[in-house]
């Protein structure tokens, strides 16, 4: 019995030693190879820049809107006018429209702004409302904000006034 111990025991410490000395392989290939990364990025970043891990970055400056004063060129018949404003951040649900609070009769005088169409005044039955029809209150879902920024797809497009 005495024999099987022994025996048990110095397979044991084998054992502990090959994953000791596979672990301290690994842990050394994996230093060796991160430094073989670093040399062969060819000047690479990562996104943080080289700012460190526990150091804070800036935030990077997003693009903003470019718009335009009055208001952009229809491009056929009874397109919906284009929105020349950012409009970020506005609150456009079942609740509330931020749209109208510029938009909307009376306020379009205050804020000098385009009062919205008759035409968004009446139901789907036909019948004028005093209030914008529920079909039309969303108005991104025609209107969109435009602005002059470059083409990231070539585009063939001719305005309606443009074709011979």
């Amino acid at each position: 019995m005495y024999k099987i111990f022994v025996r048990y025991s110095k397979l044991a410490t084998l054992a502990a030693l090959a994953v000791l000395s596979l672990t301290a392989i690994i842990l050394l290939s994996a230093q060796i190879s991160e430094k073989a990364m670093a040399q062969q990025t060819g000047g690479l970043q990562s996104l943080r820049g080289e700012t460190e891990i526990p150091d804070q970055n800036t935030a990077p400056t997003l693009p903003r809107q470019d718009t335009q004063a009055g208001s952009f060129e229809r491009a056929y018949r009874q397109q919906p006018p284009l929105i020349p404003h950012k409009i970020d951040g506005y609150q456009i649900d079942r609740s509330a429209n931020q749209c109208m609070q510029c938009h909307d009769w009376p306020y379009n005088v205050d804020q000098q702004a385009p009062k919205i169409s008759e035409t968004h005044y009446i139901s789907r039955d036909g019948v004028a409302l005093d209030e914008v029809s529920p079909r039309r209150w969303f108005c991104t879902q025609c209107h969109t904000p435009q602005s002059n920024a470059k083409e990231l797809v070539r585009n063939n497009f001719k305005s309606a006034s443009d074709l011979d």
